[in-house]
């Protein structure tokens, strides 16, 4: 296994290096062959991986890369530590990466800058690779660093858009605010467990509960509740929890594939990745716990709400991402890793579908991405229609208890709402409720998507976009577009000439492959995730009695996300499809509400008050009194004005008569004369 994990982890790091080096001189052809075939490589030997480990009781093994740090006590190399928790990340990232990289041979055809923009994805596949497979804390950050530096530069691959700019910026610095939380959890850790080795620290981390203080802020505290807390504001923002999310909805404004591939299927779950990893921390802190259930629960509610009011198509799927992580911290608050494993599995594969799909639906709508032009497509691009009804049906969790067959989101999500429940704790149980109506609003917002998309009326006249695609414009993704924010829909019967296309093979290959995710995934693997603790061989915390409670819940807890997924269907149904005037009265009887929602909670707005409009007045401050009215006016600029006034002085002194310079002269020798008989 060692040869392949090496081949598994570099083969993506020497591609990104041979297409970023190479760039244009090497071609858009050669870069997209090796980006894609070297992803292909990793997915194909990640695979035989995993299904080793579906035997059960597959022991860890660790591959030593080379010797990285020895200084006193601090002492760490660099290893490739594999494990079931690991061999599950594996198959996620290289399936959805390498289909990720097909798929964009399709997508970023006509764009330039092919060989950066495959070197950038493979380069983020490498860094997400080095840290699920990280054996010490250090290697993980270094990871954690790396997806979040290549996030940047996908984000902000069009760099002539303002807006992808921005949101890149937004990102960065978000995630930093969550990166102090992690790196102090770091410290702290090697603090009190004197290493940074990821086995040491959790085969010690049970004997510590409750059993000292820590001094954190003047104050002495839990230490192993302190510890997880700092650690879990770094996966907080990694993976846009309520507070630090206001970064990935923007991020929206990087391609498509960047958003299937960072934005839905790997690097938001590196946070989940993180809290499973270190469960044996998190379950000898039951305080951090409950606050890792009280986020999720609310990231849970909170992004759905605002789901049901979005136009923007990729916004719509970005904050159901938001929502769907909230699901998975609150299982793993309850203590249910292996559900939030599997939730996190089963989402990459319907998640990226979706955000194909949705690709794929603005690839035939010459990049326009308002649903409100949109209506009728399914049949103008049926396999598109089929592929994200597949993806629909899975993130609802569309399936049948009784016969325990479903879609991949019902045998997951369900699991979820099921150990909430069967916690019996208080925060669990509100939790369960959470949980179950923002099942029903993200069943609402994702029906809403498809009848906006397919169904209804043709209102493609409308689109700005395909008006410039009939008249010959071929508008370049990097072209800012508005977004408007009228509440009803606007139906229109023409098409303006313009009929929607199919995408080529390369985009629709990889809907299909992530179809069959979406289909079966939860059927096949759900024994394995939830219900076998030699599956998962000590890689998580593995509450045997609370899988046993999930089993016990009444029947109407195991039916209640089927009711309420048929009620958001429903209510979809009436409002986009029975009678389409519904949503404008509802937005106008409840003005205050829908803008409320409309505006993200006026989250950006509330952090731009308290923290942006301060900061840029402190740095305007510092820059126009602090550098250009004392640094620069006593400093250089002092300096050489002090220069130029004495050269003024001097100037008259070089007359260029003889004169002049003697009687210059004779002064300074009396002077001398005067200063010597003065001694």
């Amino acid at each position: 296994m060692s040869s392949s994990i090496l081949i598994i982890v570099f083969a993506p790091l020497l591609a990104a290096i041979v297409a970023g080096l190479g760039n244009r001189a090497l071609g858009n052809f050669p870069s997209k062959l090796i980006t894609t075939g070297g992803l292909f490589l990793s997915a194909a030997l990640s695979w035989p991986i995993f299904i080793e480990h579906l035997g059960g009781d597959v022991p860890a093994t660790v591959t030593p890369v080379l010797q990285w740090v020895h200084s006193g006590t601090l002492t760490f190399d660099w290893a490739l530590r594999v494990d079931t928790l690991t061999a599950v990340m594996l198959v996620v990232i290289t399936t959805v990466s390498a289909l990720v990289h097909l798929y964009s041979w399709g997508y970023m055809e006509e764009d330039p800058d092919q060989p950066r923009f495959f070197a950038y994805l493979s380069l983020f596949t490498f860094a997400m690779l080095m840290l699920v497979t990280a054996d010490n804390l250090v290697q993980m950050f270094f990871g954690w660093e790396g997806v979040g530096l290549a996030s940047y530069l996908l984000i902000g691959f069009w760099f002539r858009k303002p807006s992808a700019n921005a949101a890149a910026i937004k990102a960065f610095v978000v995630n930093r605010v969550g990166d102090l939380g992690f790196m102090l959890g770091i410290f702290g850790t090697y603090l009190v467990f004197q290493t940074t080795s990821i086995p040491e620290i959790l085969a010690a981390a049970p004997a510590m509960k409750g059993a000292s203080t820590i001094g954190f802020l003047g104050h002495r505290f839990d230490t192993m509740t302190i510890l997880c807390l700092l650690l879990f504001i770094g996966a907080m923002g990694k993976s846009a929890q309520l507070g630090l999310h206001t970064w990935l909805p923007d991020a929206m404004e990087g391609p498509t594939p960047v958003s299937a591939l960072i934005h839905a299927a790997t690097m938001v779950t590196a946070g989940v990745f993180m809290v499973c990893r270190l469960s044996p921390m998190f379950e000898a802190a039951p305080v951090a716990l409950t606050f890792v259930t009280f986020i999720g629960a609310a990231t849970c509610f909170f992004a759905a709400t605002i789901g049901t009011t979005q136009w923007d198509i990729k916004r719509v799927i970005a904050y159901s991402t938001c929502s769907q992580l909230g699901y998975m911290f609150f299982a793993a608050g309850v203590g249910a890793y292996g559900a939030a494993m599997f939730h996190l599995f089963t989402h990459a594969f319907f998640k990226a579908l979706l955000f194909l799909g949705a690709g794929s639906v603005i690839h035939a709508m010459h990049h326009e991405q308002d649903m409100r032009y949109y209506g009728g497509l399914r049949r103008e691009i049926p396999l598109t229609f089929y592929a994200m009804l597949a993806g629909t049906l899975a993130i609802t969790g569309v399936g049948i208890y009784w016969l325990h067959a479903g879609f991949a989101g019902f045998h997951s999500k369900d699991a979820i709402l099921e150990a909430a429940f069967a916690s019996g704790s208080e925060m669990g149980r509100s939790a369960f409720f959470i949980g179950a109506f923002a099942a029903l609003l993200t069943s609402f917002y994702s029906w809403r998507l498809m009848f906006l998309t397919f169904w209804g009326k043709a209102r493609w006249a409308d689109s700005e976009h395909i008006q410039h695609a009939v008249h010959g414009h071929h508008e370049s993704p990097d072209e800012e577009h508005g977004d408007t924010a009228h509440a009803e829909v606007r139906p229109h019967e023409g098409t303006a000439g313009y009929h929607p296309h199919e995408s080529p093979l390369t985009m629709t290959v990889p809907l299909v492959a992530l179809s069959i995710g979406a289909i079966f995934a939860g059927w096949v693997f759900s024994p394995y995730f939830l219900e076998s603790e030699a599956f998962w061989n000590g890689a998580i915390a593995y509450n045997e009695h609370l899988m046993h409670a999930m089993h016990e819940v009444p029947l109407w807890v195991k039916l209640s996300a089927t009711i309420v997924m048929l009620l958001g269907l429903f209510g979809a149904w009436l409002a986009y499809i029975k009678d389409t005037s519904i949503p404008h009265k509802v937005a106008t009887q409840l003005g205050p509400v829908y803008r409320f929602l409309y505006n993200k909670w006026y989250f950006d707005e509330i952090y731009d008050f308290i923290f942006v409009k301060p900061a840029f007045w402190l740095g305007r401050l510092f820059w126009q009194k602090g550098d250009v009215g004392i640094i620069d006016r006593f400093g250089p600029n002092g300096a050489a004005w002090v220069v130029e006034k004495g050269s003024v002085v001097a100037r008259r002194f070089q007359s260029g008569y003889l004169t002049s310079y003697a009687l210059i002269m004779l002064v300074g020798l009396v002077a001398a004369v005067t200063w010597v008989m003065a001694q």
